[in-house]
């Protein structure tokens, strides 16, 4: 054997030791395994439909039969398509499998897709510190996550939230300027659209980037940054899923851009509780089905300071704001979901990332009890069902809805409320970390003369104050 071959083999013992064989790593194994397994059969004795993931299955088979795509209807429930023809295509290899098969793998799949997400949102947040902690902490997470009401849902109807999840944090933990780094923001969006505000919050820190290196004289030659490579790899993924779906689809694929991409009537009533978006906020505040000029406005303005706020925390940088990464994802996905036509209870699943993300903040805070009630509230607002105490559902020919006191009002707008409240304490800790002195970068100020002579300058006034703050003492 090889001295190359005993180091590799070496290293795979050691890793095994280190991360999956540690005992916190098997005693949290073992509880998650646990949680897992009371889910399942919580799930299946209350007989949970799976409906998305059989409509999911009608657009494959669908697909596979040559039938019109937007013409289908699907369930009890006569269910239309929703997503672009690129998704259907992918839901293709559902046809292959018998109905009993499908949900079971499907609910294994999104059981496994809870744990990577929570993998990478720890991953994204550097939390734990000490990586061979973090399978441990992901497992153990997981076990509790599992039963917050967005994920309950989410594997209840079978839906693909936790996939589109993954993909978008599996992009924005990639190191900077990876290769493939935008591709899972652009796939996701060419299945489902919402996540395409990522790459305009991309495109957004590019061009910040490349504002900030001509202020420092560094000129526009080198405009190319990694936001802006990524925002136009997304671009490019999710323009291929389209060119994708035109080539295969093209009498679905005319259909779905030209017409039903515009009728958000297609996806359901936007009144209901079962809508955590600031339409139906708006809808039942003003006890319409229509929500109409007022949620378009309100929705512009809460995408304009969201993406602010985004873009404003990645800015900041980790050394002015820790968790900056994490805080500007987050950020921006609470963004999509407040001003989506229509955001489900169970399309909230960034619930989890945004409260591991308060979780990291408040230990590595020094006066924690604020931290602990804001991480404390908001995982009870996720876990808590309160949403569904309204009454819901169509029981007689008004929706009841339609007619919510103040407190029922209240309770139906949890998740709009925590984004809100969310986005200001985002904003808030941006607008506090851009406003401390920039650090030390060796990368900033060296563009050319100017650049080198602005950080020059820049050094020398430090090494003043600190003088004449010597000569005070």
């Amino acid at each position: 054997m090889s001295t190359l071959q005993q180091t590799a083999e070496s290293r795979s013992q050691a890793f095994v030791r280190t991360y999956l064989l540690g005992r916190r790593a098997v005693v949290a194994s073992a509880l998650c395994v646990l949680s897992f397994a009371a889910f399942w059969t919580a799930q299946r004795a209350t007989g949970v439909s799976m409906i998305d993931l059989m409509v999911y299955r009608a657009e494959g088979w669908t697909v596979r039969t040559g039938g019109d795509l937007y013409a289908m209807r699907a369930t009890y429930a006569d269910l239309p398509t929703t997503y672009p023809p690129f998704a259907a295509l992918l839901f293709l290899p559902l046809t292959l499998l018998d109905v009993a098969d499908m949900r079971t793998l499907a609910t294994a799949g999104n059981l496994l897709l809870l744990v990577a997400v929570i993998h990478l949102s720890l991953q994204l947040a550097g939390r734990p510190a000490r990586a061979s902690q973090r399978p441990a902490a992901t497992m153990l997470i997981a076990s509790v996550a599992v039963w917050c009401e967005p994920v309950w849902t989410t594997l209840r109807y079978g839906q693909i939230n936790l996939l589109m999840t993954a993909l978008v944090l599996w992009d924005l933990s990639r190191r900077s300027g990876h290769r493939w780094a935008g591709v899972g923001i652009g796939v996701a969006a060419g299945i489902k659209l919402t996540p395409a505000l990522f790459a305009v919050f991309l495109a957004l820190c590019g061009v910040v980037q490349c504002l900030r290196r001509v202020r420092n004289g560094g000129g526009v030659t080198g405009w190319c940054n990694p936001a802006l490579r990524q925002a136009a790899v997304a671009t490019g993924a999710f323009l291929g899923t389209v060119l994708l779906g035109l080539i295969v689809l093209p009498h679905d694929s005319r259909r779905f851009w030209l017409d039903a991409v515009f009728r958000s009537d297609r996806v359901g009533h936007t009144d209901i509780t079962d809508n955590q978006a600031l339409s139906g906020v708006v809808a039942r505040l003003l006890h319409t089905g229509e929500p109409g000029r007022p949620w378009l406005v309100l929705a512009a303005l809460v995408v304009l300071f969201g993406l602010a706020a985004a873009v404003a925390a990645a800015s900041a940088g980790p050394r002015r704001l820790p968790y900056a990464s994490a805080w500007a994802a987050v950020t921006c996905a609470v963004t999509a979901l407040l001003v989506s036509p229509v955001s489900w209870s169970h399309h909230w699943v960034w619930c989890v990332p945004a409260v591991l993300l308060l979780g990291a903040e408040t230990l590595g805070r020094d006066r924690a009890l604020p931290w602990r009630v804001l991480t404390g509230t908001a995982a009870l607002v996720f876990c808590s069902y309160a949403l569904w105490l309204v009454p819901h559902g169509e029981t007689g020919p008004v929706r009841p809805e339609l007619n919510q006191t103040a407190g029922e009002m209240v309770l139906s707008a949890l998740y709009p409320a925590f984004g809100l409240c969310f986005l200001a304490l985002a904003s808030t800790l941006a607008v506090r970390a851009l406003r401390k002195p920039a650090p030390y970068e060796p990368d900033s100020g060296t563009g050319g003369p100017k650049g080198r002579a602005a950080q020059a300058a820049r050094l020398r006034r430090h090494g003043d104050a600190a003088r004449q703050a010597v000569a005070k003492e």
